[in-house]
């Protein structure tokens, strides 16, 4: 009994020193949500001679399932569970055609080594500058003949049967500018189009300043897309630090995000990498990275590196900054083994958060 009373004692000890407690004193009026933690139930456990009191704290609804609205979706079966994926890790010139006809050698050439995905780095067919991305812009949706750029990517991507996240170019569209990624299928039909959702405006006095902003518009949707090689989310280079959107494509069943981007040569040592292990890390899938090669003759100068992550946050491919090419592997099993092995989605505590993607909350 001594000891029952003694508990209650440390409990409202403990009451009057938490902010709820403090709370409740200077502001009366407003009431407690939830009880602190010594109000929750307890049982106890007592031995024979009744000379040891052990009390257990039931366990809290974490709730799952609210954490994210809509709850999130289960992983779709992918129609492939092993394949090879290509990074075209590519120089980039302000000659378009060439650059054209580089990327074109550089699919065929990952085909060849059993690609049956290919990716593409950001801004391939122009240089990466605000001076460039209006000289270079492809109106995608006005046909081939207006966006050369596209035509290739549809036309080889129908000719070896392969599907292609033909990483980035600048698309025009009316009076807009967008930095947008196209993904192609196996037939060479356009599947999905993104649009830089972030922006690239950053100012490192003495190491880089660049504003995207200044020529492009920002994307405001999302993509997700169903390929033969399974569900993957879009994103491009800035998109990445952005861990809400990766979180809402996971909840949408992603098996692989893909981010073509040009991090710096400032930005890219330091975040390149451990952004790409942390998106991969978080959400339990795949992340593949495709960058231009290094020109330390342009305006801008890429950090490269382009990386494959896989859903444990571990690096299994990478190259360095020249030009080059990656075959790597992609065994999808792997992300039902790691969300077995740590079971983050049945740990989601949604009584304390939620993540709401909003597109599909509005389309239920």
């Amino acid at each position: 009994m001594k000891s029952a009373i003694s508990t209650i004692v440390n409990c409202k000890i403990h009451l009057n020193h938490s902010p709820l407690f403090r709370r409740s004193i200077f502001h009366p009026t407003k009431p407690i949500s939830r009880p602190p933690p010594c109000l929750i139930r307890t049982t106890t456990s007592l031995t024979k001679n009744n000379s040891s009191f052990a009390p257990t704290i039931m366990a809290s609804s974490f709730k799952p399932e609210h954490a994210r609205a809509p709850p999130a979706l289960p992983l779709p079966a992918p129609p492939l569970t092993k394949f090879k994926i290509g990074l075209c890790q590519l120089s980039v010139t302000a000659d378009k055609e060439r650059n054209i006809a580089h990327a074109r050698k550089a699919i065929e050439e990952a085909v060849e080594k059993g690609a049956k995905l290919v990716l593409l780095p950001e801004i391939w067919n122009s240089p990466y500058s605000n001076d460039s991305f209006p000289v270079y812009a492809e109106d995608i949706d006005a046909g081939y003949e207006a966006s050369p750029s596209t035509a290739m990517l549809s036309e080889v991507s129908r000719l070896l049967k392969i599907t292609i996240v033909g990483g980035s170019i600048p698309e025009r569209c009316g009076d807009r500018l967008y930095n947008t990624c196209c993904i192609f299928d196996a037939d060479g039909k356009l599947k999905a189009k993104h649009r830089k959702i972030h922006l690239f405006d950053i100012d490192i006095p003495g190491k880089i300043t660049f504003m995207e902003s200044k020529t492009l518009t920002a994307g405001d949707t999302p993509t997700i897309v169903d390929t033969d090689v399974g569900r993957i989310g879009i994103g491009i280079c800035y998109d990445i630090r952005f861990q809400e959107l990766a979180m809402i494509y996971a909840a949408r069943g992603a098996h692989l995000i893909c981010y073509p981007g040009a991090f710096n040569m400032t930005t890219g040592p330091l975040h390149w990498e451990l952004l790409q292990r942390a998106r991969a890390a978080d959400s339990q899938l795949y992340v593949a990275t495709c960058s231009p090669a290094r020109d330390e003759e342009g305006s801008y100068v890429a950090w490269g590196h382009s990386t494959l992550v896989g859903p444990f946050g571990e690096v299994l491919a990478t190259t360095e900054h020249a030009e080059d090419l990656i075959i790597a592997e992609i065994d999808y099993s792997l992300i039902d083994l790691r969300r077995t092995n740590l079971p983050l989605s049945k740990q989601w505590r949604g009584d304390l958060y939620r993540l709401v993607d909003v597109q599909r909350l509005n389309s239920l």
